[in-house]
């Protein structure tokens, strides 16, 4: 019996993985009329997307157990809070309520994003499944374009309130498209088997634990559908998730790698207007600038992935990547101006971002029912990367020189690792 995608459920995930980004940046772009609007210092509304980073370390692999443990009430948590918190912002018109929603949603954040390969996993056939990560990657960029978006509209103290109602519509009406494609449909759907002899031969790529009982927060509801578990993780209970995750060698070396791109991505992001300032590089150029990275970003996560995997070039990819990567920041060290700015990050997020879904899909592709755990590792080593180099790369903010070449070397630095990787992904493909 063959097995029918559920493109439903990527819809509904996707929906929510831009809600969280969306709370997450709602003031990057309109810090300083905000800490005006409240009362505070621009440091201030700037904890209010720092929050997220901080607890993502800490709740990473503790969201992921949650997630291989109980996953659909796990993802359905992380939309729930991520709603809630958009909606407790709107309870009190000032800094307070502001910093009690974004907790709310950065807690919820690992819930979600943690749940990209879960979520493919359970409800797309296996060979839908790069397709299914790079869509659910590219949503999270996405809604990073619906923060800077609506950064744009709503400039003025009197607008935020309307900014932050229509970021609370957007994640309420997210969390319920997920919540009715996930407990309306729980199951993946079969479909009659091809006959002749590819029938015989075709691997069913999820199955439901129709023997489990089904857990207390689901009464009366069908358990999650799962994957099997890959080669040699049979029989493996979840609470050894972590173990299995950590233990096997790929795992660790992706943790490792996804240090560098995160961590130049989001110094790059962080500090790309005040690096190309004394170029004459205007804020709102340089807005604009960062706008067309996440915006090349989107495209070349929902595309670059699906032809990478295809002709198995995971490692070759992220080489160039990565060599491009240093090649464009050592462009902007040599040569600062706003030409120069808008093709080199343009192209750093053409081509570094997909770097994500590619990994995200090996991750997958290696651990099984584990994949929860390990996507969790995967996010908390970039998010850890990307605090480390931003605190770096702040540190040299009055030399501008030296902060593109510090980038362009940690990009470097990541090069053999990436090519390192050639023999182990091959192994993965069948």
């Amino acid at each position: 019996m063959q097995i029918r995608s559920r493109w439903s459920a990527i819809v509904g995930y996707s929906l929510v993985g831009a809600a969280t980004q969306l709370v997450w940046l709602n003031f990057a772009g309109v810090t300083t009329v905000a800490a005006a609007r409240y009362g505070v210092s621009e440091s201030a509304i700037g904890w209010l997307a720092q929050v997220f980073p901080l607890l993502y370390v800490v709740l990473a692999i503790p969201c992921g157990l949650i997630l291989d443990r109980w996953f659909r009430a796990g993802l359905v948590a992380g939309a729930v809070l991520t709603a809630l918190g958009a909606i407790v912002r709107l309870l009190g018109d000032n800094f307070g309520w502001l910093l009690a929603g974004q907790i709310l949603a950065s807690i919820a954040q690992p819930l979600v994003l943690n749940a990209v390969t879960g979520i493919t996993g359970r409800y797309l056939h296996e060979k839908h499944r790069p397709t299914g990560i790079a869509i659910g990657t590219a949503s999270i960029f996405a809604g990073m374009v619906i923060a800077f978006l609506l950064s744009a509209l709503f400039t003025t103290a009197a607008s935020l309130p309307t900014m932050l109602v229509t970021t609370a519509a957007f994640c309420v009406a997210a969390a319920a498209v997920l919540l009715a494609v996930l407990y309306t449909r729980p199951t993946l759907t079969p479909e009659p088997a091809v006959p002749g002899p590819a029938a015989a031969t075709t691997r069913e790529p999820a199955v439901s634990r129709a023997n489990e009982p089904v857990p207390p927060d689901q009464p009366g509801l069908p358990p999650d559908p799962v994957v099997p578990l890959a080669a040699g993780a049979a029989g493996r209970h979840h609470k050894g998730a972590l173990a299995a995750a950590w233990g096997d060698p790929l795992i660790r070396r992706l943790c490792i790698l996804a240090i560098f791109p995160f961590g130049v991505f989001v110094a790059m992001s962080t500090f790309a207007q005040a690096l190309l300032e004394p170029a004459g590089v205007t804020g709102g150029t340089a807005s604009t600038i960062l706008l067309l990275q996440v915006v090349a970003g989107v495209i070349g996560s929902a595309t670059i992935p699906i032809l990478v995997v295809r002709r198995r070039a995971e490692s070759l990819l992220l080489v160039i990547s990565l060599t491009t990567t240093a090649a464009a920041c050592v462009l902007l060290a040599l040569a600062p101006s706003t030409a120069t700015g808008f093709l080199s990050i343009t192209v750093i997020g053409l081509l570094l971002l997909p770097a994500l879904p590619i990994v995200l899909e090996l991750v997958e592709r290696r651990t099984g029912e584990a994949e929860g755990t390990a996507a969790g590792l995967i996010w908390m080593a970039g998010n850890l990367g990307g605090l480390v180099v931003a605190v770096a790369v702040g540190l040299l903010v009055h030399h501008p020189t030296a902060a593109f070449l510090l980038m362009a070397a940690i990009a470097l630095i990541a090069v053999p690792g990436a090519r390192a990787l050639h023999r182990p992904i091959t192994e993965l493909h069948p």
